[in-house]
């Protein structure tokens, strides 16, 4: 069953104080993950098998590119870590982008932060309003998430239009080019 969630992703230069903002309001503290996401190339949406300590899925989505909330369509395995899926996935599909990244997860109810440093791209906040079985609605992720964007005054020019594997794919094409 598709999940769907509303989220945002920021970049900022004050992790640290946008954590202890959170902290304020005792959230769940999950851990901090090392996570590698290698994304594959596919025709529609996207792919990415995640490898960490905490969270490993193989996870397709399908969103907008656009900067601030978006709704996103995600279908979510979860699975114990195995070299041979990561290995047929390559051999099949090749690989798009590796995003290297340390997260910190935290959860309020079904609202999941993340603070992340990515390699190569610098430090974000991303806030992920989830719908697990269609009983919370699409308003209130929405509403959901405008209210976490006005708490950690994110301003407009800071929200990413794309993913990381967006993001790093860019780079490798630039660096590439030159």
């Amino acid at each position: 069953m598709p999940i769907l969630n509303i989220e945002f992703k920021a970049s900022t230069n004050k992790l640290a104080e946008l954590e202890a903002l959170l902290q304020q309001l005792n959230p769940l503290f999950i851990g901090e993950d090392h996570q590698i996401d290698t994304y594959f190339n596919i025709a529609k949406g996207r792919l990415k098998l995640r490898e960490g300590n905490i969270e490993n899925a193989l996870i397709h989505y399908e969103r907008e590119d656009f900067a601030g909330a978006k709704s996103s369509d995600v279908l979510l395995y979860q699975h114990q870590p195995d070299k041979a899926l990561k290995e047929i996935l390559i051999k099949t599909l090749g690989i798009k982008a590796v995003v290297d990244k340390r997260r910190k997860i935290y959860f309020i109810d079904n609202v999941k932060f993340h603070f992340d440093k990515v390699e190569g791209l610098g430090t974000f906040v991303e806030v992920e309003a989830i719908d697990k079985n269609g009983s919370i609605g699409i308003e209130k992720l929405q509403a959901q998430c405008d209210k976490y964007t006005a708490f950690f005054n994110i301003a407009k020019d800071d929200f990413a239009a794309v993913s990381y594997s967006d993001m790093i794919f860019a780079e490798n094409l630039s660096t590439n080019l030159l």
